[in-house]
């Protein structure tokens, strides 16, 4: 569930603020809400305990435990919350289409081309076409699926000559 899809209270909703400040430790540009990875907020009032359900980039990211200490440090510091609950949940897999307008924006930041919208239709026409996250030309070529983290391919531009990786769309 994204936040565009219910009505926060104004607890969740800062919640939601305090997640912001969260990065993904491999993308420091761009936060776990950004990201898409925050897939629902709720806070008990009763308990005053925030509950955070979080859906990792892939099954076996080694950032999970790291992501999950920094969302728990974050939301412990608030006020009113004695309690975090967090949990990781694969029912639902991730897709790079969750990341918002301002998550692409942070990944072309860190020197990323950012991945396509895939709505369900990869092919490796999405993989292989991007453009360069330096000069903006679409005149590039794909290197190897295999970059340094799974999430990320490495490509290069014909236009200004660099090599940059890419986010691989999911």
């Amino acid at each position: 569930m994204t936040k565009e899809e219910r009505q926060y209270t104004s607890k969740e909703k800062e919640i939601l603020e305090v997640l912001q400040s969260v990065k993904d430790p491999e993308i420091p540009t761009i936060s776990v809400v950004e990201l898409g990875i925050i897939t629902n907020v709720a806070f008990d009032e009763n308990a005053n305990q925030a509950n955070i359900t979080m859906t990792p980039t892939f099954t076996g990211c080694p950032a999970i435990d790291y992501m999950k200490q920094n969302i728990h440090d974050a939301i412990a510091k608030m006020e009113q919350v004695q309690n975090v609950h967090i949990v990781v949940d694969f029912s639902v897999p991730w897709t790079s289409d969750r990341i918002t307008e301002d998550g692409h924006k942070r990944i072309k930041e860190f020197g990323l081309a950012p991945p396509q919208k895939v709505n369900g239709d990869l092919n490796m026409g999405k993989i292989q076409d991007v453009h360069c996250p330096n000069c903006g030309s679409d005149e590039t070529t794909l290197n190897s699926m295999f970059g340094p983290t799974l999430c990320r391919s490495v490509h290069m531009c014909f236009e200004c000559k660099e090599t940059f990786e890419a986010f691989k769309p999911i």
